[in-house]
């Protein structure tokens, strides 16, 4: 464990993506561009629970890159802050508390990397 809550589990991180992917995919900005992107919703959940399960719980079952992914998505700095958003309001809620700020911390960071690999080191429109 990476230290983020003794009582954090794999349950937790599925409710996690669940939850979030919910909101994202009823979200008037982020839902379209979902909706373009992913057509099998169980593998993506099983890709993103794994991703997560790497960064919460220090497992091995993630073994990739999410930025190349992003990269090539038809998306602008609104919608990272958005999905900032709702993944706080999620991890809040299905999270145990120091999980819930680490995972929140993670995703900034993420966010702030991604954004600036993709509108500022390329001078593609944010």
């Amino acid at each position: 464990m990476t230290g983020t809550d003794a009582q954090l589990t794999e349950e937790h991180i599925t409710a996690l993506v669940h939850g979030f992917y919910a909101r994202a995919r009823a979200d008037a900005l982020l839902g379209p561009v979902f909706a373009a992107e992913v057509d099998d919703w169980d593998h993506h959940h099983l890709v993103i629970r794994a991703f997560w399960s790497r960064v919460l719980l220090g497992t091995d079952r993630y073994g990739g890159s999410p930025y190349p992914v992003h990269v090539r998505l038809p998306v602008k700095a609104e919608h990272f802050d958005r999905w900032l958003e709702l993944f706080r309001e999620a991890a809040a809620e299905f999270l145990p508390p120091a999980a819930a700020q680490t995972a929140i911390e993670k995703a900034d960071m993420m966010a702030a990397s991604f954004k600036a690999g993709m509108f500022t080191l390329t001078g593609r429109d944010a």
